[in-house]
């Protein structure tokens, strides 16, 4: 029988996977280092909001490492 509507996107929620195993899906995908059959585990273990989550606190991170690195170049007077 058919699934009523958004049954699949409640029951993706509800899937349970270790804060790790989200960071290390994200930080290998961040630098295209994924496996085939790591992501086709991930996409059916993982919960896709944690997955969203991390993804946005690990690019945040990114951007304040690049922005602090660009301001200590400049401050120390190699980039002049």
């Amino acid at each position: 029988m058919n699934k009523p509507a958004g049954s699949e996107g409640r029951e993706a929620v509800r899937r349970k996977g270790s804060l790790w195993r989200t960071v290390r899906a994200v930080g290998g995908s961040f630098f295209g280092v994924r496996k085939a059959r790591d992501l086709e585990r991930d996409a059916s273990e993982l919960n896709p909001l944690h997955v969203v989550i991390v993804g946005v606190v690990a690019a945040a991170l990114f951007v304040i490492a690049l922005v602090v690195l660009v301001n200590w170049v400049i401050a120390s007077g190699v980039a002049t």
